[in-house]
């Protein structure tokens, strides 16, 4: 192909999911020629919205106040909230294999709520279709990426169909199995946690009260986050239940009034009976981590960075912190005068992701040891551990406050 039918951007994004879109939407108004390349066909408007335990996606997010705060700069909260959207105002977790119990509330800072929870293709249909109205970030959809080579100063990519397009900057947004990523030759850092986990929209008979509900078990955490209930007064919630393999294959076999009465007693029956079940869905769970985030012009975004155990919700949150933050420094980059793919923009980016990025796996990682471990000593220390930081006000407050996304570099909110 000549040089003449290659399309020239300053910067490319592979990959419209949550991250890749939200960043492309944040640099949108800045004087960038700017590409999103998604592998797959991409509808227009809104997905058609039913209320039924059949109709929720299964991939549904927990988002902090923070990242609420940035899909409200970006333009498009409000519309998302519109559609379909469940704020909670409290959390409760408890041990499943001891007494310890904790309780957050969004009262304990002075919230209305503490997240909300959100069907992943009303996020990405909001994004999308704000993107389409921005004349200086063209979408290809549909149109994997099939190569990517170099050339002094610019990377080019081949699209299938034969497109090709170049730019001094690709961002990798192409999620946890990103092509992008293993081109550029980034090393990762990676582990089996040797669970699966099993996700499905549920009908309880009680309301869930606007409470994320998480159970500590030896086998794996078993979460219950809240949904809209409907006009017809119908309770719902999406359930995200971590188990190992061979117990997975077994709960993903059953039927489904059987997979319900099995959920409903790991549950300890706290919103009744499971009344019915969505289509469930397992996956295998593996924690990655990239040692850089920059190499050569190529940026690492969301999950292609980095990949997170579900217990908390975090995955997306941090990939929306990512996408915050590397458009922050886009912008920094050219008011000064500076090429948004010079190298000094880049690792700047990276300073201010990597160090938060890991320590929150590193916490998430901790949890989980710490409730696997059938120990009846660190039982015992992890029950105490609980009934007493539920009792300590202040430092609760500090525990939510970074969950929400609320605190500064200093702790403060």
């Amino acid at each position: 192909m000549s040089a003449e039918s290659v399309a020239d951007y300053d910067v490319v994004i592979v990959g419209a999911g949550l991250a890749g879109a939200s960043l492309a939407l944040a640099v949108a108004d800045l004087p960038l020629k700017v590409a999103l390349v998604e592998a797959q066909t991409v509808r227009e408007g809104w997905p058609q919205i039913e209320e039924s335990v059949f109709d929720y996606d299964a991939r549904v997010s927990a988002l902090t106040e923070g990242s609420r705060q940035f899909l409200d700069e970006l333009g498009v909260w409000s519309d998302i909230v519109s559609r379909r959207a469940c704020a909670y105002s409290d959390m409760d977790v408890w041990d499943g294999e001891g007494t310890g119990r904790i309780h957050f509330s969004a009262s304990e800072v002075r919230r209305e709520a503490l997240g909300h929870i959100v069907e992943n293709r009303l996020i990405n249909a909001a994004l999308v279709n704000r993107l389409r109205e921005h004349t200086r970030v063209k979408c290809y959809f549909g149109m994997p990426v099939a190569s990517m080579s170099r050339e002094p100063g610019l990377i080019r990519l081949g699209l299938e169909g034969g497109a090709e397009i170049r730019s001094p900057l690709v961002v990798a947004a192409d999620g946890a199995n990103s092509k992008v990523r293993d081109w550029a030759g980034f090393v990762t850092r990676e582990w089996d946690y040797h669970h699966h986990a099993i996700v499905a929209t549920v009908e309880t008979e009680h309301r869930h009260c606007n409470t994320a509900w998480q159970r500590f078990l030896p086998e794996g955490p078993l979460a219950f986050l809240p949904l809209p209930d409907t006009a017809g007064d119908q309770h719902y919630c999406s359930i995200v239940w971590s188990v190992k393999p061979e117990l997975a294959e077994q709960l993903m076999s059953l039927e489904d009034d059987a997979f319900c009465s099995a959920l409903a007693a790991k549950f300890e029956h706290r919103l009744g009976a499971v009344v019915a079940s969505s289509r469930r869905f397992s996956f295998p769970l593996r924690q990655r981590h990239a040692a850089d985030y920059v190499c050569d012009g190529v940026v690492l975004l969301g999950d292609a960075a980095h990949t997170i155990h579900p217990l908390a919700g975090q995955g997306i949150n941090l990939g929306f912190q990512d996408a915050k933050v590397l458009a922050e420094e886009c912008r920094r980059a050219l008011a000064r005068g500076l090429n948004v793919a010079d190298e000094t923009v880049l690792n700047r980016y990276q300073r201010r992701r990597k160090g938060g990025n890991l320590a929150m796996m590193a916490m998430m990682e901790g949890f989980q040891h710490l409730f696997e471990t059938p120990a009846m000593p660190l039982r015992l220390l992890r029950n105490t551990g609980m009934r007493w930081l539920d009792s300590a006000l202040p430092l609760k407050r500090q525990i939510i406050a970074r969950a929400m996304g609320l605190t500064d570099g200093e702790g403060k909110f």
